[in-house]
């Protein structure tokens, strides 16, 4: 399966408490909803937008972490987790929620880490930036007794990567805080890995991508756009792809890095 492969999947629309907020690093939080299913896959997001907001659309958050209620009946419901860093008005209400207030969630949304993951094997890499690393958390959480290495970079302190069981954590800086200083692009290398999973900023992307491509290691990046309806319909997220123009929510928001026209 590929781009396109959550179309068909279960969506739900509704009210949601937020349970838990913690500010994690500078204005950048992690907050958590009770969702009543169905089950999100690592790589899928949300549209969220508090029940008292001052903007009209919800904004495309991606799923840090999913813990059913029932891990048998994953789709009964449980706790989202999200990390949102406070940015616009949208974001920035989300920030400011407390627990016992609510937001309007929609989802779960797009595609997925496993979508492509399928093609794979040996030891894979996963590769985030900043809040990028959210979607690669939940996919981290979903592998199992799966081999990979985990590779973060942030501008200050790192934050999130506790409850992840990588063979290889490697942490960058910008400023030195936390890690290695330096940006993560300078520290990684796909080579001998089966395939690289990669979310951040679009510059650490194309940088990843071409790595990939040269050493012949498939690449499967996610991919960021301003959203509307996150179904497909008002066509405002486009991607532009070797393949043609795709939409970020329904297409994506996952692609192949060999398919993406970065230079603009």
């Amino acid at each position: 399966m590929g781009a396109g492969a959550a179309k068909g999947r279960p969506k739900k629309n509704s009210f949601c408490e937020c349970t838990n907020i913690v500010f994690v690093a500078g204005d950048t939080v992690r907050i958590e909803f009770i969702w009543p299913g169905p089950a999100p896959h690592g790589g899928q997001f949300f549209l969220i937008k508090p029940r008292r907001s001052g903007v009209f659309l919800g904004r495309p958050i991606s799923v840090a972490e999913w813990r059913p209620r029932n891990p048998i009946k994953p789709d009964d419901g449980g706790i989202l987790g999200f990390i949102i860093s406070r940015q616009g008005k949208g974001s920035r209400e989300l920030v400011d929620l407390r627990p016992g207030e609510e937001a309007e969630l929609t989802g779960p949304l797009g595609n997925s880490w496993a979508d492509f993951d399928t093609e794979t094997g040996g030891v894979i890499a996963l590769v985030g930036g900043g809040t990028g690393i959210a979607p690669l958390l939940s996919f981290a959480q979903e592998l199992g007794k799966r081999q990979f290495d985990f590779y973060a970079g942030f501008r200050t302190g790192s934050f999130c990567l506790e409850k992840i069981k990588p063979r290889s954590l490697v942490i960058t800086s910008e400023n030195g805080s936390q890690g290695i200083k330096g940006r993560i692009t300078d520290f990684f290398t796909p080579s001998g890995y089966g395939a690289v999973f990669a979310c951040g900023p679009e510059l650490m992307l194309k940088t990843v991508g071409d790595a990939c491509i040269a050493c012949e290691v498939p690449c499967f990046i996610s991919m960021e756009r301003h959203m509307a309806c996150g179904v497909g319909a008002c066509l405002g997220c486009t991607v532009r792809t070797i393949k043609g123009n795709r939409l970020c929510c329904s297409d994506g928001p996952i692609f192949r890095a060999e398919e993406v026209c970065f230079d603009r």
